[in-house]
């Protein structure tokens, strides 16, 4: 195998694929990369047995070859060389590759391609299509309220669900919830449902781009793999298999009481709060009251640490129904506001002990997202 490629492109192509590279394994070698040359390109390959992720990338190709070597040795190497041309070669005795650029050289000792782990392919199943800037906005408002314990391992992952053209996302923990909805490029004939580990979205989110095009992805018909196939990358992962929450049941359908805040001082307002409930359980309490005969309404936000000390902020709230008090974990709240992308906030509430539901609101008071529920459950307290 020998070939020359662009520094610059091999040093993202390697960084690419590192996500998926394994930290702690007992099989070595899936700390290690594949290179490979695959129709007159280069292709590197990572793979943790859980996700695998492929790139490829242009170059001049002399002769044909594949091996594995260290990812993170190699990584750190090329990216430590100057800009421009980087030459590899497979040497046989010992077996690894000479990589030589215009003011260095190395040497990485490796294995054969052939041990690699077989990456699956993933041909038939049924076929998606999702715009990138719709699943990069779906991934960021959802993945981040699944489970990262696998003591139930399905809500380690986000649950998909496609009907027609729109394909639903929803993660819960067990203390929240969130679902997102959102629009696919071309409808399905028939619906299908999965569950994706957050941790493939997570580095399926670093993948995607701001851009229009197109992500592809199947899933196959025995619901246990799906790869998303992007410009020049393919990420294939296992599926949890396992049944989901029934989420609708945890939605509230009402509420006794509508707050519309500020984003901006919402957040401020929660996180100063947040400094003294770190040693008070993370418990932020909310105190929500109307104003006089529709006018500006008013929510007190506090926290205390009895060995510590309290805080109280007051900001100003457009309120509609009645007087409410509830409280919630200051991160999980923190977690969501972080998120919705809009300048103003609803918080609807019914009882102290019910839970509660975060959405974003355009300018004109409208919900921003009719797509877009996050439901946090509340912390008990004595108020």
């Amino acid at each position: 195998m020998r070939f020359s490629c662009l520094q610059e492109n091999l040093n993202k192509a390697l960084n690419t694929v590192g996500r998926a590279v394994a930290t702690r394994t007992t099989l070595p070698i899936t700390q290690n990369v594949l290179i490979a040359t695959e129709d007159g390109r280069i292709k590197l390959t990572a793979t943790n047995l859980e996700i695998a992720i492929t790139t490829w990338i242009g170059g001049k190709v002399e002769d044909e070859g594949s091996i594995t070597v260290p990812a993170r040795l190699l990584s750190d190497f090329v990216a430590s060389l100057p800009e421009g041309q980087v030459e590899i070669v497979l040497t046989l005795k010992p077996l690894g590759i000479q990589i030589t650029s215009s003011q260095s050289e190395g040497r990485v000792l490796g294995t054969s391609g052939e041990e690699f782990p077989l990456v699956p392919t993933v041909d038939e199943g049924v076929g998606l299509a999702i715009g990138s800037k719709s699943l990069r906005e779906a991934i960021e408002k959802i993945a981040f309220a699944a489970a990262t314990e696998d003591s139930r391992p399905v809500l380690t992952g986000v649950k998909m669900e496609i009907e027609g053209d729109k394909a639903t996302f929803a993660a819960a923990d067990g203390f929240r919830l969130a679902v997102k909805g959102t629009k696919l490029s071309r409808a399905v004939e028939s619906p299908t449902s999965c569950i994706i580990p957050a941790r493939t979205l997570r580095e399926l989110e670093r993948l995607l781009s701001d851009g229009g095009e197109s992500v592809e992805f199947t899933v196959t018909s025995r619901k246990n793999q799906v790869m998303f196939k992007l410009k020049d990358v393919e990420l294939v992962s296992q599926l949890i298999q396992g049944a989901f929450p029934n989420y609708s049941q945890l939605i509230p359908q009402g509420y006794s009481t509508r707050t519309t805040i500020g984003l901006g001082e919402f957040t401020r307002a929660i996180r100063t709060a947040s400094i003294f409930a770190r040693d008070g359980s993370g418990i932020v309490r909310i105190h929500i009251t109307p104003g006089p005969e529709g006018g500006t309404g008013k929510m007190v936000i506090s926290a205390r640490a009895d060995e510590v000390g309290d805080n109280t902020g007051t900001i100003d709230a457009s309120v509609q129904g009645e007087e409410s008090k509830i409280a919630f974990s200051g991160k999980y709240l923190t977690d969501v506001l972080s998120v919705l992308g809009t300048d103003v906030v609803a918080l609807e509430t019914t009882t102290s002990s019910s839970p509660g539901v975060v959405r974003p609101v355009a300018s004109d008071g409208s919900l921003d997202d009719d797509d877009y529920v996050h439901v946090i459950m509340p912390m008990f307290v004595q108020w």
